[in-house]
C-alpha cells in the first residue's frame, strides 16, 4: 500500500513561487502515474497536473498551464509541483495522488487510488 505525504505548503505573495513535494512510502510508487489536485473551501476537488510513470509525459489544467510544473524523482520516491506566478485564486489545499496504472496519465480524481493528506497553499493579494 502506498502512503503519500505532502509538504512545502505555506503563505506566499501574489506573483511568488512555491514548490510542493510528495513523498511516497515504497518502491511501487515509481511504476505509477501521479497527479496533483487542489480543493478550495466549499468547492469541488479539481485536477491540477499529472505525470506518467517515467516523467516523460505531463498534463496540466488550463488554469495553471504555463505557470506550474510537475516532475518526479523516482529514485527518491518523490513527485514535485513547482508553482510560479501564483495568484490568490490558487489558494487551496493541494493533494498528491497515485494511480495504480503503469502507463499513461490520469486527469480525473476518480482514477486515483492513493491520496495524501494535503498541504495548505495560501496566496495573498
Amino acid at each position: 500500500q502506498v502512503q503519500l505525504v505532502e509538504s512545502g505548503g505555506g503563505l506566499v505573495q501574489t506573483g511568488g513561487s512555491l514548490t510542493l513535494s510528495c513523498a511516497a512510502s515504497d518502491r511501487t510508487f515509481s511504476s505509477y502515474g501521479m497527479g496533483w489536485f487542489r480543493q478550495a473551501p466549499g468547492k469541488e476537488r479539481e485536477f491540477v497536473a499529472a505525470i506518467n510513470w517515467s516523467g516523460a509525459t505531463t498534463r496540466y489544467a488550463d488554469s495553471v498551464k504555463g505557470r506550474f510544473t510537475i516532475s518526479r524523482d523516482s529514485a527518491k520516491n518523490t513527485v514535485y509541483l513547482l508553482m510560479n506566478s501564483l495568484r490568490p485564486e490558487d489558494t487551496a489545499v493541494y493533494y498528491c495522488a497515485s494511480t495504480t496504472k503503469t502507463y499513461g496519465v490520469m486527469l480525473r480524481a476518480d482514477g486515483y487510488v492513493y491520496w495524501g493528506q494535503g498541504t495548505q497553499v495560501t496566496v495573498s493579494s
